[in-house]
């Protein structure tokens, strides 16, 4: 039996200021937001499941008014505080954050420079701050990591985006594929191998490498079914073990689910996650969200087409070596 290091996501609200061409929360000005008491009263459930590392997810987090609070009561439970941002706000944020125990922050850019980013996320100066955030909080001890939405639009700026990076001190990055509900074509899928594979080739040693599998699929028949369709890479067969780890909460809505992917699926194969609460109190791994859970470690390898990169690696490496790196998902 190996030892278990869970992963706790919470989406804690789901507004945002960003106007991403690819989110459901784009421009949002929806009001939930999780509350402190909530969060103090799942903690102890978190520890007794198994969860050593929290991350807070939107929307966008930052526009929390008690997520420093929350950051401080997670990191006094003895967790590993994470959130992921557009990076807007992080500047000047970043000092709070880390005396609260912020563990490891993630900022979503999609281009090499503000030129390109900031288009696609439709938010002039988003990725000049984005980028002195990163800096601000790997200099108060914060992880720094990157998350890049990558597609036809902008696998071609993937060289100079890994230059960037590396040179500003990030040290981890994640490449996840472009999911829409239309098929996604590339005119040269040839071309998208000789620009990226030297990205995920290059020496870790002098640069920034991506976590998890290519986007674009490691294997020859992973990236026939991805340049043909659509599908990105996912867990191998015959197991995911992403669900044995992780905990998904949708707070709007007091769902759990096994895998940060399957909040967003939009069909109806396989059960839709489990309740948050039983007789109205908060409880983690009960025998409907272990069911939901059972159901993904048989079936997602076959059914999930929505794996992000980091999740398909995770789960190989569990399968491969019975462990894998923390926050390596």
């Amino acid at each position: 039996m190996r030892e278990r290091q869970r992963y706790l996501f919470i989406r804690i609200l789901e507004a945002c200021n960003a106007d991403c061409f690819m989110c459901e929360f784009a421009l949002s000005r929806d009001t939930f937001r999780f509350s402190v008491e909530d969060f103090a009263d799942l903690l102890p459930k978190a520890r007794e499941a198994g969860v050593g590392y929290v991350r807070f997810t939107g929307g966008e987090p930052l526009m929390h008014p008690d997520v420093v609070e929350l950051v401080r009561a997670g990191t006094a439970a003895g967790m590993r505080m994470s959130l992921i941002t557009n990076g807007s706000m992080l500047p000047k944020m970043a000092r709070a954050l880390a005396e609260a125990g912020l563990a490891q922050v993630i900022v979503s850019l999609d281009g090499s420079s503000g030129a390109t980013h900031d288009v696609y996320r439709r938010s002039p100066g988003m990725f000049d701050s984005g980028l002195r955030g990163l800096r601000e909080a790997a200099a108060l001890g914060v992880l720094p990591r990157v998350n890049t939405v990558v597609g036809p639009h902008n696998y071609d700026q993937m060289p100079e985006l890994q230059r960037v990076l590396t040179e500003a001190g990030v040290k981890q990055w994640e490449l996840s594929a472009l999911k829409l509900d239309r098929s996604i074509r590339y005119p040269d899928p040839d071309q998208v191998r000789a620009v990226c594979d030297p990205v995920y080739d290059a020496d870790p040693a002098t640069w920034l490498v991506p976590l998890g599998k290519r986007f674009y699929g490691d294997t020859p028949d992973e990236q026939e079914r991805y340049f043909t369709e659509s599908q990105t890479p996912r867990a191998s067969r015959p197991l995911c073990h992403v669900v044995d780890d992780v905990i998904y909460i949708d707070g709007k809505n007091e769902r759990m689910y096994a895998c940060s992917c399957l909040p967003h699926r939009d069909d109806d194969s396989g059960p839709g996650g489990a309740p948050l609460r039983e007789g109205g109190a908060i409880s983690l791994d009960t025998p409907v969200f272990r069911a939901h859970a059972d159901f993904f470690r048989d079936r997602g390898p076959e059914l999930c087409a929505g794996c992000s990169t980091t999740a398909a690696g995770y789960s190989d490496d569990v399968a491969r070596l019975g462990t894998a790196t923390p926050w390596q998902y």
